[in-house]
């Protein structure tokens, strides 16, 4: 396994090889604009596969899907409607068509990780636990077996982030599936919510 131990944002050098070994189909636990995530290129499947078995995860539950920009979502199908261009990049998973069925998408708000993103495509992204597990706020209390199972390792000391909010889209009208970080899902209520 890669591990690298940043302060701060990775130099390119680091977002080089991070993108090498997802896009060769492994697996990496990074920080990211919410909580630590486990990550694997969204268009490799059998990566995917790797991380539902590491988190102990039924394999037909699907997986939020990060991606640098909205035309990333874009040019895999996925229809975004226009109050989201307004809202992306932020803490905000939407539930979104895509073709006959749905994604659950993010545009996450770190530029580095937006970086990453650009070189490598969209990633699957989900918390760094075991199904049911509390997510983890730093790398040295992962489990050692999950980590044992990892290709890199992005280790940016302790994150207590909050877990994204959660909008459904796919209906007549947004739905409010969780909230995240209190602050900004009042922001969503306060300023956006009519506008959706």
């Amino acid at each position: 396994m890669k591990r690298w131990r940043v302060d701060g944002a990775p130099g390119g050098d680091v977002l080089d090889e991070l993108a090498a070994i997802l896009i060769a189909g492994g697996v990496a636990l990074l920080p990211t604009d919410t909580i630590y995530g486990l990550h694997a290129l969204a268009a490799n499947q059998q990566a995917v596969d790797r991380i539902a078995a590491i988190k102990e995860r039924p394999g037909d539950k699907a997986f939020v899907v990060i991606a640098a920009s909205i035309e990333q979502l874009e040019a895999m199908k996925v229809t975004v409607p226009d109050a989201l261009r307004t809202i992306w990049p932020a803490p905000l998973t939407a539930i979104l068509p895509a073709g006959t069925s749905t994604i659950a998408a993010r545009v996450p708000d770190l530029a580095w990780l937006r970086d990453l993103l650009d070189r490598t495509g969209p990633l699957v992204s989900t918390s760094a636990n075991r199904s049911g597990e509390a997510p983890i706020t730093s790398p040295e209390i992962l489990d050692l077996a999950m980590k044992n199972r990892l290709d890199a390792l992005l280790d940016e000391g302790r994150h207590d982030g909050k877990p994204s909010t959660i909008v459904d889209f796919t209906g007549s009208e947004p739905r409010m599936v969780r909230e995240g970080d209190p602050d900004f899902s009042q922001f969503l209520r306060k300023s956006l919510w009519k506008d959706l």
